[in-house]
C-alpha cells in the first residue's frame, strides 16, 4: 500500500509539473515535495528523469500515474453511488462525433428548458477521443460509430444514421452525368462518404475523380450552405442535414438505396449512469426515433 499524501505529492507534481508549483499547490514546502517523491522512490523505483528542463517520467512514472488515475476514479464512481446516482439535477456529459452532436445538443437544452436544475456539457470530437475522454471520467455517456472493443466500457446500438446524397432543392441525380454537372461540395470525410454511398446508387460509376470540386468546408454544420445556393450537391449523415435550418433549399435523394451507420452508447463498465442521464437517454430515444422512422423528405420543422 502506499501512503495517501505521499500519492497526492506525486500527482500534484505531475499535474503542476514542478515542484515548486507541486509544493504551492499543496501548500507545502518544496523540500516536503521532494521528500514525499523520494519515499517512493523506495517503494517503486525511479519515479522521474532529474536534470531535465520539463518533467519526464520513467516508466514506473507511468505506472504509478495509471495507478493514481484509477484511485481518482474509484473515489468517483464511489461519490457517484452514494450520493449522485439518485440525484436528478446536475450535469449530463456527452462527447460524440459532430453529425450526432449538430441534433441531439438542441434537444438536451429543450431538455433543460423543461428541468432548469440540469446543466448540459456536450463536447464533439472524434471516435479515439471520446472513447479516450470517457475511459478518463471527464464524460459519462460517449457515442461512436464504431463498437469499442476495450472492456472497461459497455456499448449499446443507441441510433442509426444514414448518408444522404444532398442536392439543391429542384435537382435530381438520375445519372453519374447530372452530379458532374452539378460539382461536389467536399468536406474533410466527403470523398469516403461519397465513394460509400455513390458505389452502391450508381454501380460501375467512374469515381470521385471525375466529378469536379466545387467547394470545400470543414465546418460539418456549414457543409450544406453551399448546397443550399446551388453551387453542388454533397454527401452527408443524416443529422448534419437536419440541422441546417433553410431545408426547403435543399432536396435528397430518395432513391432506395441505404448506407447507414450505427451509432454505440457507451460508459464506463463498472461506473453506474446516474438517474438523470438514464433520463437523457430515453428523452433523446424519443425524438431520435421520430427522424429513422421519417421518410427522406424535407420538414420546415427540424427540433422539436
Amino acid at each position: 500500500m502506499f501512503n495517501p499524501q505521499l500519492l497526492r505529492s506525486f500527482s500534484a507534481l505531475i499535474e503542476a509539473g514542478s515542484f515548486t508549483r507541486a509544493a504551492d499547490k499543496l501548500g507545502i514546502t518544496q523540500a516536503a515535495v521532494s521528500q514525499h517523491i523520494r519515499q517512493l522512490e523506495q517503494q517503486t523505483g525511479p519515479l522521474i528523469l532529474r536534470g531535465k528542463r520539463t518533467l519526464e517520467l520513467t516508466p514506473q512514472g507511468n505506472a504509478l500515474r495509471d495507478y493514481c488515475q484509477e484511485l481518482e476514479q474509484a473515489d468517483k464512481r464511489l461519490q457517484n453511488r452514494l450520493e449522485d446516482k439518485d440525484k436528478a439535477g446536475g450535469e449530463i456529459s456527452v462527447i460524440c462525433p459532430s453529425s450526432i452532436g449538430l441534433r441531439i445538443y438542441p434537444l438536451l437544452l429543450n431538455l433543460q428548458q423543461q428541468r432548469p436544475e440540469l446543466t448540459i456539457r456536450l463536447r464533439v470530437s472524434p471516435n479515439h477521443s471520446v472513447i479516450a475522454e470517457v475511459l478518463a471520467g471527464r464524460y459519462e455517456l460517449g457515442l461512436v460509430t464504431q463498437q469499442p472493443d476495450d472492456t472497461r466500457l459497455t456499448a449499446h446500438k443507441f441510433t442509426e444514421e444514414p448518408l444522404e446524397l444532398v442536392l439543391p432543392a429542384g435537382c435530381t441525380a438520375n445519372s453519374w452525368q447530372d452530379l458532374q454537372a452539378l460539382g461536389f461540395i467536399s468536406h474533410p470525410d466527403g470523398h469516403a462518404m461519397a465513394t460509400r454511398l455513390l458505389s452502391r446508387r450508381f454501380p460501375g460509376n467512374p469515381g470521385m475523380q471525375s466529378i469536379r470540386v466545387s467547394g470545400f468546408i470543414n465546418h460539418i454544420g456549414l457543409i450544406p450552405e453551399p448546397v443550399s445556393r446551388r453551387l453542388g450537391f454533397t454527401v452527408l449523415p443524416r443529422y448534419a442535414r437536419l440541422a441546417f435550418p433553410r431545408q426547403a433549399l435543399l432536396q435528397v435523394d430518395n432513391h432506395p438505396v441505404n448506407v447507414v451507420d450505427t451509432l454505440w452508447l457507451t460508459h464506463r463498465a463498472e461506473w453506474p449512469i446516474t438517474q438523470r442521464a438514464e433520463q437523457a437517454l430515453a428523452w433523446l430515444r424519443q425524438h431520435l426515433s421520430d427522424d429513422i422512422n421519417a421518410p427522406l423528405t424535407i420538414s420546415s420543422a427540424i427540433y422539436r
